[in-house]
């Protein structure tokens, strides 16, 4: 058993599985971002949502991100401290840039009427980087608080996990960013991709802790 961070880096196997890792999390994560360039020039359809119709799109930005990024870094800390868990994670995220990928391509669809763009107050801090209006289908932020859920060691974690997952996608619909659907269909793709990664992890008879 790995008992942190550093036990993991004396470990040559688990040194090769995090280059392997990386050497497949950083590609994905390159063409994940062309890819959604690509998307926004794209037209596509406009689903309808009776949900969305009942109310006026609700501003909830800050919220939101505050949400991701605590709850990113958070993650990461609580995971150098299990380091098979924090490869699961990257390999299961990798996996599931790959569905948003093919979901986005086969199913290229137009903004929520109404919605309220999310622009990341980080990114816009620093200047440049794009709006991103036409990444549906499934919402990626709700799908990466729903994979840290997943992969979180005891409850207590898990119930947090649990409550931005529900919180992020609550936002995301409130502020008409993602179609009701994409939130709800979120969780499945993630919960796909982890349930791919453990099943290799327990095929090569690694113990995930």
């Amino acid at each position: 058993m790995l008992a942190d961070i550093r036990t993991a880096w004396r470990d040559p196997a688990w040194r090769a599985e995090f280059a392997a890792t990386c050497a497949v999390l950083i590609p994905v994560l390159f063409g994940l971002t062309h890819f959604l360039d690509a998307v926004e020039e794209r037209q596509g359809v406009t689903l309808p949502d009776p949900v969305l119709v009942l109310f006026p799109a609700v501003n909830l930005t800050w919220v939101t991100f505050l949400i991701i990024y605590a709850g990113l870094i958070a993650g990461l800390v609580v995971l150098l401290r299990h380091p098979r868990r924090l490869l699961l994670v990257f390999q299961a995220y990798s996996v599931m840039a790959l569905f948003r990928i093919a979901a986005m391509y086969l199913a290229p669809l137009e903004p929520p009427p109404g919605i309220i763009e999310l622009r990341d107050p980080f990114v816009e801090f620093f200047g440049g980087g794009r709006t991103l209006t036409r990444d549906l289908f499934f919402s990626g932020h709700t799908s990466t608080m729903f994979l840290l859920f997943l992969v979180m060691p005891g409850r207590r974690l898990r119930i947090a996990y649990a409550c931005f997952t529900v919180i992020v996608g609550l936002c995301v619909v409130l502020q008409h960013v993602h179609y009701t659907v994409d939130v709800f269909a979120a969780p499945f793709f993630a919960y796909g991709a982890y349930m791919i990664i453990l099943g290799i992890c327990k095929r090569r008879g690694i113990l995930v802790n």
